[in-house]
Formats: C-alpha cells, sequence, structure tokens
C-alpha cells in the first residue's frame, strides 16, 4: 500500500489519515525534534510512517489496543526510547532463550533466529503483543519492514510500513461487542517521578 489505505475504513484516503487527528492529541511530552534528530540501530531515523503517526495522533491508544511509542522529552514515562528499549530488551532474552530451548514456534510463520536478532520494538498492545521494525532493511523510501510478536510466540510480517501494518492491526484489534471503539484515544502524559 503506497497511496492508500486498502481494507475499506478509509477507502481513497492517502496513507494514515483514515485514522484521523483526535479533537485534543497528547503532543506536549513528545519531543517532535528527536522526530527528525534519532538515529535507530541502522544509523538511520525513524521511518517517515512512524514520524507521520506520532505528528498526526501524538500519544495515546490506537485501535482500543495498541500503543505506539513516541520519542518523549526527559523526565516523561511511555516512550522511545525508555520503555521500547525495555520492551526490546525483554523481547531479545526471550527470543535467545527460545532459540537455546530450540523452541523454533516462536519464529512461525515468518520469522527466522537471525531476522529476530535485527528487530526493534516500537509499539506494545494491552495483550503482551510487539511490534517491532526491521532493522537494516530500509526501502527506498527509507521504511523498516513491520514484525508483530503475539505474546512472545510467534513473527508475523504485517507489511513493508507502518502504512501496511496499520489495517491489519486494526482488523485484528476490532471487537464486534464494541463497534465504537476510536480509532485513536489520546492519553495523558506522564512525568517520572525524581
Amino acid at each position: 500500500m503506497n497511496d492508500t489505505q486498502r481494507d475499506g475504513t478509509g477507502a481513497g484516503l492517502p496513507a494514515i489519515e483514515w485514522i484521523g487527528t483526535p479533537d485534543s492529541p497528547t503532543r506536549e511530552h513528545i519531543d517532535t525534534d528527536a522526530l527528525d534528530r534519532i538515529r535507530l540501530g541502522d544509523g538511520e531515523p525513524f521511518p517517515p510512517s512512524y514520524r507521520a503517526l506520532i505528528r498526526q495522533v501524538g500519544w495515546g491508544r490506537l485501535f482500543g489496543l495498541w500503543f505506539i511509542y513516541p520519542p518523549v522529552r526527559e523526565g516523561y514515562a511511555d516512550g522511545w526510547p525508555g520503555r521500547t528499549s525495555r520492551l526490546s530488551e525483554h523481547f531479545r532474552v526471550v527470543y535467545a532463550d527460545s532459540r537455546a530451548e530450540e523452541y523454533t514456534w516462536v519464529i512461525e510463520p515468518d520469522g527466522s533466529w537471525d531476522l529476530s536478532e535485527r528487530l526493534e520494538v516500537f509499539g506494545w498492545s494491552e495483550n503482551g503483543d510487539y511490534l517491532l521494525w526491521e532493522l537494516g532493511a530500509r526501502t527506498p523510501q527509507g521504511e523498516l519492514p513491520i514484525w508483530e510478536s503475539r505474546g512472545l510466540g510467534s513473527l508475523h510480517r504485517l507489511g513493508s510500513s507502518l502504512d501496511e501494518a496499520l489495517p491489519l492491526l486494526h482488523e485484528r484489534a476490532t471487537d464486534p461487542a464494541a463497534p465504537d471503539t476510536p480509532l485513536f484515544q489520546p492519553l495523558p502524559s506522564f512525568r517520572l517521578k525524581g
């Protein structure tokens, strides 16, 4: 998906615009300069689709389930790199242990052990699922492939960019019992205690 959303929730809308912009987005703790300045482990900046999403919606809960961690100003919680580095470390420990124990199901259906070493967490769900970038696999547009580890027990490739992954995440997160769940819900920012 290059220019338009593909699952029908916003057919014809460019990229992530179908998610909309909240009336009162939470942005006061987001380090917007860092969106362009920070370099990931591959020496490149955040992918364009991630930067666009953070600028559009700010901080909050996506599809009633997902947290996409923005870079935050010093002294704030729930951001990159503080929260994401801890989640990435936990992911690596679990996958290294699984590899040592030969628990190959944790890399199924789409992954590999080598891949698991190149993944970096940027999002997490309230179900304990992880969203990860595949470092070292940039597209010519600067995007990174998006992977999901469901409960740290599988690896699913969701697409070549966040633009491609979001409709799939929305589809899986949709609860028929809660049809009015907003696409994005702003959440308050929290300062860390000194």
